[in-house]
């Protein structure tokens, strides 16, 4: 298995500023089918009675392979980016390993995957911002400006089709920034993290292909397959939005993964 070099990031943003984030390393396992990895498998038997509550089952890092790092939140110290009540956030599984540092990645079977964020920046601040994919070598797969919205809210970055397909088995690391002090050159407020493409049994699949969208959205919950159970509710509450029973699904995916205060923010119906 091998380990992937570092990555200096440079960014350049289509509204005409750079920015030099930090370096990483970073590692995940190879994971040929994820019910090998996870053992909490979706069954037939289950669809029902497992995880009615919609709690998301993240497959573990396996302690001999080297920290993915990230980051899901983007605060500022300083400048007009600090006042918001909830900073910058990436809707991803993470872990705390330590009061600085963050492990931050999910999976996905898509080859052109949907990622959330909640941004409390609305169009009127005018804040340049930027969705960038990169492969494990640290070349550009995916860059884009992102249109902040008419107001602070979650919002929705899809990979689009003619966009380079996620390989099954290879990792990627996204970065979402947001350019607040324009005036003085400092690093943009980010957040970031890893998304690597894997492939589910046959079986799976087969039950993915007649299931109904609450259905789909426990079986990629149960397999840990992130993205993919966040984008169905994501789009559910789009076109739900006094639904309850959906509301108490998102609450309980959100609490799973310890974003509870993101639970409340609107969801913002026209992608950027």
């Amino acid at each position: 298995m091998s380990t992937l070099k570092p990555i200096k990031i440079l960014l350049a943003l289509t509204f005409g500023y750079t920015s030099l984030l930090a370096g990483q390393s970073w590692v995940l396992a190879n994971t040929p089918n994820v019910n090998s990895a996870n053992p909490r498998n979706f069954s037939n038997n289950n669809v029902t009675a497992r995880n009615k509550q919609n709690s998301f089952a993240q497959p573990p890092l396996p302690s001999s392979e080297g920290r993915p790092g990230g980051r899901v939140r983007g605060g500022a110290k300083r400048g007009p980016c600090q006042l918001v009540e909830t900073q910058l956030t990436a809707l991803v599984p993470f872990t705390q390993t330590a009061p600085t540092e963050t492990d931050v990645w999910g999976f996905t079977t898509q080859a052109h995957p949907t990622f959330l964020f909640y941004v409390p920046y609305s169009k009127n601040a005018g804040y340049p911002t930027e969705f960038l994919l990169q492969d494990k070598e640290g070349n550009n797969i995916y860059q884009k400006a992102i249109a902040l919205p008419e107001k602070p809210g979650i919002i929705s970055v899809s990979l689009p089709p003619d966009a380079a397909a996620l390989a099954v088995d290879q990792q990627y690391r996204w970065f979402f920034t947001v350019e607040c002090d324009q005036k003085n050159p400092s690093p943009p407020i980010y957040v970031e993290g890893v998304i690597k493409r894997v492939q589910l049994e046959p079986a799976t699949i087969q039950q993915l292909e007649t299931g109904s969208p609450l259905e789909k959205l426990e079986i990629y919950a149960a397999n840990g397959i992130w993205f993919d159970a966040a984008e169905i509710l994501f789009q559910l509450r789009q076109k739900n939005p006094q639904n309850a029973a959906i509301e108490n699904k998102w609450r309980n995916l959100l609490t799973s993964i310890s974003l509870d205060d993101i639970i409340a923010k609107p969801v913002i119906s026209a992608k950027p």
